[in-house]
C-alpha cells in the first residue's frame, strides 16, 4: 500500500502542481486586487480578532496580534482542509467518473492550496514579530516538525472524512458544527493554560491536537522555548497512523465512489 501510494504520488505530482495553481488562480480571478487577497485575508482576520480582544474584552496578552495570528493560521489550515474534504469527491464528480485519479490526489491538491496560504500567513507572522522586535532563537527550527505533525493529523482526519462523506451526505452539515466546537476548544485567540481552569486545560492541551499544535508554534516562535517534544512526537505518530488508515480506506473503496456518483 505504501509503495503504491508513493508511486501514485510521483505519477500525479505534475497534476497536483497544476491543479493547485489553477485553484489558487480561480480564487482570485475577477477581483481587482487579485493575488494580494491571499495576504489581505489573513491580515483582516487578525485585525478583527485583535480589535475584539483588546478593545472589547481588554485582553492583556503580550504581542496579541502575533499570538492570535499564529492561532488563526494554524486553525485555518486544519479547518479549511477538513471542512472541504467531506464533499471533495462529490465536488469533483466529473473527474471521479470520467478518468481515474487516485482519490487522495484530490485531497493533497486541496492541502497544497491551503499550504500556500499557510506559508503566506506565517511569513506575515515573521514580519509582525520583526515589527514588535520579538527575538528569534534556534527554537524556530521546531517549525518544521510541528508543521509535519499538523499536516499528518490534518491529512489523516480529512481522508477519513472524505471517505465517509461520499456515503453520508449529512456529514457536510455535521462537520461544521463539530469544527466550530473544536475552534473554541483550541485556544485560537486565548491561552488555554492560563484561561481554562485545571485540570481541563491540561486535558485540552494533551488530547486536542490542534490546541497542542497551536501551543507548540507559539512556544517555538513567540516565547523562544522548546515545545513539548514527547507530546509532539506522539501526535506525529498518531498522524501517521490516521493517514495510513485513510489511505488504505480510500484505496479499498475508491471504485465504489464511482458507482455512488452515477
Amino acid at each position: 500500500m505504501i509503495n503504491r501510494f508513493i508511486s501514485d504520488l510521483k505519477k500525479y505530482s505534475k497534476y497536483i502542481a497544476y491543479a493547485t495553481k489553477s485553484q489558487l488562480k480561480t480564487e482570485v480571478t475577477g477581483s481587482y486586487l487579485s493575488w494580494i487577497w491571499l495576504f489581505l485575508n489573513p491580515i483582516c482576520f487578525m485585525l478583527i480578532y485583535t480589535f475584539i480582544a483588546i478593545i472589547v474584552f481588554k485582553s492583556k496578552i503580550e504581542y496579541f496580534p502575533v499570538f492570535v495570528f499564529i492561532g488563526i493560521t494554524t486553525w485555518n489550515f486544519f479547518q479549511g482542509t477538513v471542512s472541504s474534504a467531506v464533499s471533495l469527491v462529490r465536488a469533483n464528480r466529473d473527474t471521479v467518473i470520467k478518468v481515474y485519479v487516485p482519490k487522495f490526489v484530490l485531497l493533497i491538491t486541496k492541502m497544497s492550496v491551503n499550504t500556500v496560504k499557510f506559508l503566506i500567513s506565517f511569513s506575515l507572522v515573521i514580519i509582525c514579530m520583526a515589527i514588535y522586535q520579538i527575538p528569534l532563537s534556534w527554537n524556530v527550527l521546531y517549525f518544521i516538525p510541528i508543521y509535519m505533525g499538523l499536516y499528518l493529523i490534518t491529512f489523516g482526519v480529512a481522508s477519513i472524512f472524505m471517505h465517509f462523506g461520499v456515503f453520508v451526505e449529512d456529514l457536510k452539515n455535521l462537520v461544521p458544527i463539530v469544527l466550530r466546537m473544536l475552534f473554541y476548544m483550541s485556544g485560537v485567540f486565548f491561552p488555554i493554560a492560563e484561561r481554562v481552569p485545571a485540570p481541563y486545560n491540561k486535558i485540552l492541551l494533551d488530547y486536542n491536537p490542534i490546541a497542542a499544535v497551536i501551543a507548540f508554534f507559539r512556544d517555538s516562535l513567540l516565547y523562544q522555548t522548546t515545545p513539548n517534544l514527547l507530546l509532539l512526537s506522539i501526535w506525529i505518530i498518531l498522524g501517521v497512523v490516521l493517514s495510513l488508515i485513510g489511505i488504505k480506506t480510500i484505496y479499498k473503496y475508491e471504485n465504489t465512489y464511482v458507482k455512488v456518483m452515477k
